[in-house]
């Protein structure tokens, strides 16, 4: 994770932080995982199957589940040459493989990259984002999201969120174990199992929430400075994010709320309306990004 392939600039602080957030994520990991065992010693082999089916199906399944999930299919250029042809243009500036190429058919402007490494990454837009941007812009959007595949931080941020839906998961696990205990006989200890596996779960999901969160935003001003670098255009970046931001407010609420789940992946969060989640939002402020892409502008300025 030292480096970005190709011509990505590095970040050492993403990767910096990257490390930090596995090694924090691995150490809650190992709470989650200890107190479950010492609460329920006599099924530790259960434990530890069930912790690693799950994590093996997170790692491996987890891309193909969220491109499932929102509406990606993969497309030849014959049926998506405009957006081909500035996936190609990029792989070619920036010197990295191509990744499959997807489209989402939904009114909502976005783009998302998943995969675990550069040789099973996607990246995929939406109709609506197609439909509503200039291709420089698209070339814009589209070179962000192939940063988070240089960088790696697509895989990073897959196996950090493993750990909030193993809490949850099992929490129920514990929850159902501890009642079918306490129900054949009282002084096996259910009730003190109640008590401490949902509030060491509920601790570490709200770390781990957290932890990803602080990650992601930061990952997201990342990949706009490495794209808007690699195509020495941040202006049209910035139009792009002006753009979908404001249309966001036109799209149907039903719509929204069924992308609402998948923000940490996509290129601009949807909401729908204000609510507590912007608070915790996955992408740092539309303001903040613009800033930054205005002084990258200012010093490719200079430069000429």
């Amino acid at each position: 994770m030292a480096a970005a392939r190709g011509r990505y600039v590095a970040d050492r602080g993403l990767t910096s932080r990257m490390v930090v957030t596995m090694f924090l994520i691995g150490l809650l990991y190992v709470v989650l995982v200890g107190s479950l065992i010492a609460a329920m010693s006599n099924a530790w082999p259960l434990i530890v199957i069930a912790v690693g089916g799950l994590f093996v199906a997170q790692f491996w399944f987890s891309d193909r589940i969220a491109a499932f999930s929102m509406g990606a299919r993969e497309v030849t250029p014959e049926q998506a040459p405009e957006l081909h042809g500035a996936v190609d243009r990029l792989c070619a500036l920036a010197d990295v493989p191509k990744p499959k190429v997807a489209m989402a058919d939904s009114d909502v402007p976005n783009a998302f990259a998943t995969g675990r490494s550069q040789r099973n990454s996607m990246v995929c837009a939406t109709t609506g984002l197609m439909r509503r941007l200039e291709p420089e812009e698209v070339e814009g959007v589209l070179s962000h999201e192939l940063s988070h595949v240089a960088h790696r931080d697509v895989a990073v941020m897959t196996i950090a969120s493993f750990l909030g839906v193993l809490a949850g998961v099992l929490t129920r696990v514990a929850l159902w174990g501890g009642l079918s205990g306490a129900g054949r006989n009282d002084q096996s200890g259910a009730g003190i199992i109640l008590l401490v596996i949902p509030l060491v779960s509920i601790l570490v999901y709200i770390l781990s929430f957290l932890l990803t969160r602080l990650l992601s935003r930061y990952r997201e001003l990342s990949a706009d400075r490495a794209g808007a670098l690699l195509t020495g255009r941040p202006s049209a970046l910035a139009s792009a994010l002006t753009k979908v931001t404001g249309q966001m407010a036109r799209i149907p609420t039903r719509d929204l709320r069924k992308a609402e789940p998948f923000n940490a992946f996509f290129f601009a969060p949807a909401f729908s309306g204000e609510t507590v989640a912007t608070l915790f939002s996955s992408h740092p402020p539309l303001e903040r990004r613009l800033e930054q892409l205005s002084r990258i502008s200012q010093q490719l300025g200079r430069q000429q």
